[in-house]
């Protein structure tokens, strides 16, 4: 899980200790050991290679804004985390939590378990407590899948509530850095940290003024209290027919008679309207492809050191392919392949009406129309089909664990054919989702919940750890400070 240990952790944390002995303190994260995602930029000994070797050896001018905020509110940056290769964004055939410099990252609830999305090994690290929190990044699900399926909270804000500055990117409209951490409060305390405008980020100007209220001021035993909360009935109907659905549906059904009976009015048949389109539409990926063919060119432009001379996505498909620690072609360069033989990036005449009509699948026909139509705070769904439709349109989604798979569940292998996906005792999760900068909301509904299942607490890993961090935030799911 952790792909890159802070050689400088202790010298950073006698020099914090020091500070709380002189009387001093810079919040609630004073000496709090954090992990980063190995694609967000760190200055000094670690490396930043979004677990490529092409990267290896590449330096960054600065630490992205994010890790810097994490410094200055008195983190301790304990290390790089392994990940899916470049988010993810490389293969139609690989495996989650795979990369050639971290190896194959697995979840401890179950023999050979997927860890789910790119940030895996940030959500690993954080489930077996080997730091207080982890940041993740997510373009389409890699905070939330893996947050999901590793029994922890998982925090994907509003893209513009925290810089991209310095990170590894797939797409500006759609990448967004978050919280990964084992209670509501503790992700409240870190985007806390981490959120705010940036003059090197655009996107972040476009957020409310004053743009970072108390996260974790929002965790009250009373924040479903009044809340209209939607379910999106049409998108449940795909997981129905899953073998492992009704498995997911019942427990999902026993949560909304506990969101019920702490206040909420729950609205049946809050629907995203062009759930079907949405799967069917080419420029969802599209999108995507234009936008990593521009951003990754203007990433590498930026760097300091770069010694494999990787500057474009050509260059990064050559790299990779005669590389032998980068496994091709058993795990393919598809995804980039395609991207190039669409013909286009983010600045072409083809890519504006694209973007556009995700704007209007995730926008009117997805999260932003329900809750318009229906007056509703926030809707709700299992967390495996959370992701989707908030990705198009940059809207946030909170994550906390809603149970795990029963004893005799079938087990279900990903296409890779190495990993196990459905099985016994894996977690899932559901999933607050929101209008754009509603994340104090949306914690403190996800919060409410949380104290009142306590489901993280009730699974057990298959393996367990022997030591865990343990720190000064306050916990409150399974009985430790964390």
């Amino acid at each position: 899980m952790a792909d890159w240990v802070n050689p400088d952790a202790l010298h950073d944390a006698e020099v914090l200790d020091g500070e709380r002995q002189d009387g001093s303190s810079r919040g609630e994260l004073h000496g709090m050991p954090i992990l980063v995602k190995d694609n967000i930029g760190t200055v000094g000994r670690m490396q930043t290679t979004a677990g490529s070797y092409s990267l290896y050896g590449s330096r960054v001018r600065e630490d992205a804004t994010v890790v810097r905020r994490l410094k200055d509110s008195g983190a301790i940056i304990l290390g790089k985390t392994s990940m899916s290769e470049w988010m993810n964004f490389r293969s139609s055939n690989t495996s989650s939590g795979w990369s050639p410099r971290g190896g194959q990252t697995l979840g401890a609830y179950h023999p050979m378990q997927d860890p789910e999305g790119s940030s895996s090994g940030s959500a690993v690290a954080v489930d077996l407590g080997l730091a207080v929190a982890a940041l993740g990044t997510e373009t389409m699900g890699s905070i939330l899948f893996p947050s999901e399926v590793n029994n922890i909270v998982g925090l994907k804000p509003t893209v513009g509530l925290t810089s991209r500055y310095g990170v590894i990117p797939v797409s500006e409209r759609q990448d967004t850095i978050g919280p990964m951490a084992r209670t509501v409060r503790d992700a409240a305390w870190v985007l806390e940290a981490i959120a705010g405008r940036d003059e090197r980020d655009n996107y972040t100007l476009a957020s409310p003024d004053p743009p970072v209220p108390s996260y974790a001021d929002a965790c009250q035993l009373d924040g479903l209290q009044g809340k209209r909360i939607g379910i999106p009935r049409n998108v449940l109907a795909s997981l129905a027919m899953e073998s492992q659905g009704p498995e997911i549906l019942s427990a999902f059904e026993a949560a909304i008679a506990t969101l019920t009976k702490a206040g909420a009015t729950i609205v049946q048949d809050a629907n995203f309207t062009a759930w079907e389109e949405f799967a069917k539409s080419k420029s969802v990926v599209q999108v995507l492809d234009a936008d990593f063919i521009s951003n990754i060119q203007s990433y590498l432009s930026k760097l300091e050191a770069n010694p494999n001379s990787i500057h474009t996505i050509q260059d990064i498909i050559k790299y990779t392919q005669s590389d032998l620690r980068e496994d091709y072609p058993r795990r393919d360069t598809a995804r980039w392949d395609t991207a190039l033989a669409v013909g286009i990036n983010n600045t072409s005449p083809e890519f504006w009406p694209m973007y556009q009509n995700n704007l209007r699948i995730g926008g009117e026909g997805g999260v932003l129309g329900a809750l318009t139509r229906h007056k509703l705070d926030a809707l709700i769904l299992p967390t495996s089909l959370a992701a989707y439709i908030p990705s198009v349109v940059g809207t946030p989604v909170i994550t906390v664990p809603l149970g795990a798979y029963p004893n005799g569940t079938e087990t279900v292998y990903n296409k890779f054919g190495n990993l196990v996906q459905v099985a016994e005792n894996i977690p899932f999760g559901i999933s607050f989702m929101g209008a754009h900068w509603s994340e104090r909301t949306l914690i403190g509904m996800a919060y409410a919940f949380e104290q009142r299942t306590l489901f993280r607490q009730k699974l057990k890993r298959y393996i367990e750890p022997h030591t865990e961090i343990a720190g000064q935030l306050e916990g409150g799911d399974d009985g430790v400070q964390t």
